[in-house]
Parts: C-alpha cells; sequence; structure tokens
C-alpha cells in the first residue's frame, strides 16, 4: 500500500431508491437533487440501473429517468449503467438514446448488460425470450450500428439516434463482459458494489485483450463501490449497518419487515454472510477513510475510474456522504 494513492476520478450510480414511507415520486425528486449536487461537486457522471419489479428501486424506466434529470442539469454526463439489452430491441435503444443524445449533445452516455435486471416471471411479463441473452454480442454491434450512422440492418435507420455515437459501456459480473468489451474495444464497468468476486480476473482479462476501436483507443475500467461518509465513523457503521439489514431483507423477506435483532441473526448466518459478501466492496467511515480506501481500491483492482453507490438509508445522508467525499478529494471544489 503506497503512503498516498493516486485519487481516481468518481461517478455516481443511483438506483433511485424508495426509502421507507416514500413514493416513486419522492425518489426521482431525490435523483435531480443528487445529481445537481454530483455535476456540483465534480463527479464525472451519474448512471441509473434498469431493475424491475422491485419496490425499493424506480429505475426501471432508465431513458425517461435520464431525461428528467438531464433537464434539471447543465453538464454532468447522464446514462444507464445500465439497459437490459435483451429486453428491448436495438432500434427501440438507438432511438431513446439518439434522442436524448440529440436533445443533450455530449452529455449521454449508455451501458449495457445481458441480464433481465429482474426475476424469471417478470422476465416473462417482459415477453423477453429466454434465449435473447445468447444474442446480445449480435445486439449491441447492431445498436452501435444505428448510433454511428452505419446500420447492419438494410434500409433500417435510427431516427433520431443516426450520427450520435452515444458511447457504449459493456457491464458486467463476469469474465464473458469483460471479454466482449475487449473485443468490441468498448470500456467496461464491472459490477463490483454487489458481485464482487471475479472483478480482479475480469479486470485483467480486459486489459489484456483489449483492442482499439473507434471509440476508445486504450483501455478503460469503472468499478462500483458501496460509500458511506459520515462526520464521524460511529455514525457512518450505523448507517451502513441499517443499509445492510435493508438488503437482507430486500432479498430473503421480501414485503416483511424484520426487527433489528432478527436482521442480525440471519446476517450470522452462512446464507446472511453470503448477501453481506455482495457488499464487500464498501467504503465506510470518515471522509480521508472513505477517500483512501477508493484510492486504494482503484489500486488494487487496477481500474480509471470508481462508481460510487452512496447507500445511506435518507436522501439527507446520501447528499452528505457525496459532499464529505467531494470535500475529501478536492477541497477547492468545497
Amino acid at each position: 500500500m503506497g503512503d498516498a494513492p493516486t485519487r481516481p476520478p468518481l461517478s455516481l450510480l443511483d438506483l433511485a431508491l424508495v426509502g421507507e414511507g416514500e413514493t416513486a415520486a419522492d425518489a426521482f425528486a431525490n435523483s435531480v437533487a443528487l445529481a445537481q449536487r454530483a455535476e456540483a461537486r465534480g463527479y464525472v457522471r451519474v448512471w441509473y440501473a434498469e431493475h424491475h419489479n422491485m419496490a425499493s428501486i424506480a429505475s426501471s424506466a432508465t431513458s425517461v429517468l435520464i431525461a428528467h434529470v438531464a433537464s434539471q442539469t447543465s453538464s454532468i454526463r447522464l446514462g444507464a449503467g445500465g439497459v437490459m439489452l435483451p429486453n428491448h430491441s436495438p432500434l427501440t435503444i438507438a432511438e431513446q438514446f439518439g434522442t436524448l443524445a440529440t436533445l443533450h449533445p455530449g452529455r449521454i452516455d449508455l451501458g449495457l448488460g445481458r441480464a433481465p435486471g429482474s426475476d424469471r416471471t417478470t422476465m416473462r411479463a417482459l415477453r423477453r425470450d429466454e434465449r435473447s441473452s445468447d444474442r446480445f454480442p449480435d445486439d449491441v454491434l447492431e445498436l452501435q450500428g444505428y448510433l454511428s450512422g452505419e446500420t447492419r440492418v438494410r434500409g433500417v435507420e435510427a431516427i433520431p439516434g443516426a450520427g450520435t455515437n452515444v458511447p457504449l459501456y459493456i457491464l458486467g459480473s463476469s469474465l464473458f463482459g469483460a471479454q466482449l468489451a475487449a473485443t468490441f474495444g468498448l470500456p467496461y464497468a464491472f459490477a463490483s458494489h454487489f458481485s464482487p468476486g471475479a472483478l480482479l480476473d475480469a479486470v485483467a482479462l480486459y486489459r489484456r485483450e483489449f483492442r482499439a476501436s473507434a471509440q476508445l483507443e486504450t483501455p478503460h475500467v469503472l468499478a462500483g463501490v458501496n460509500v458511506v461518509a459520515a462526520d464521524d465513523d460511529e455514525d457512518a457503521q450505523r448507517q451502513f449497518a441499517v443499509v445492510r439489514r435493508r438488503r437482507l431483507a430486500r432479498f430473503l423477506t421480501p414485503g416483511r419487515s424484520l426487527t433489528d435483532d432478527e436482521a442480525d441473526e440471519v446476517l450470522a448466518s452462512p446464507q446472511g454472510r453470503q448477501i453481506a459478501q455482495m457488499m464487500h466492496y464498501s467504503a465506510v467511515g470518515t471522509p480521508d477513510v472513505v477517500a483512501t480506501y477508493l484510492a486504494e481500491f482503484a489500486r488494487h483492482a487496477g481500474i480509471d475510474e470508481v462508481m460510487t453507490s452512496h447507500v445511506s438509508p435518507t436522501i439527507d445522508q446520501r447528499l452528505r456522504s457525496l459532499d464529505l467525499l467531494a470535500d475529501a478529494i478536492d477541497p477547492v471544489t468545497a
């Protein structure tokens, strides 16, 4: 470990969380507040992830949410982290993100994943073909063709979309995504904030196999980290305990609340420890502790940009966490 690790650029993953006693409308207002604060504090980009049939996450219609937030910010990049492409036709996504890029030029990213972002029943409700994931590489190329104006489908253009060259990112938590991003010469985003296991191997494979493309000359890797920064360590640890208990309830007892004692008992079980392990990469504590953790994480993983997921229970705590980290990274912008 170095004495003064280089501090990487920071971005923000916002799940549009619906907190206890809140509505989706509250979550969207919170997303605007987070993006405005991230813009003011020098974060590179804000991404929203496509999830379905999850009561605590309101970011199912990513392009619509991006449009709303873009209209109330001015410079920060906004994007999907990501669109689950097998749920959609490439042409539809090209038109949606082509529209966004036309309305907000130079500000739109498009991260692509091949998972359903849902359970199997919801997947069927989305009219998703279970074999559609197998077409993911071809769908990425088709989408890229629409956005570049060099369509791969004769007689079909994305209008708007053609020529916008919205930058594509491949999302993943396995070696498959790393290999695909390397082969296509696209930036790679690893979901280490909830699936940490293959991070090091995936990044190593991506850098080793990367081929330059029209979009990207050299490899670029983002990776996710859960963040809870607070004014004192005791408060940060208390917030993180709440987050862990809520995540446990989301996975193991959907629709039913657990007391703190019940949640802690389950967290101590093998199944609970497995869920807790999903949050292995978490920076929790005072601002300097969090900033140092993120710098060491970037060095350890060999990544270029950290996608922070500020997971504190309330919007005020998330905004405070975002601010405290920005202060620690670059006090000049405070």
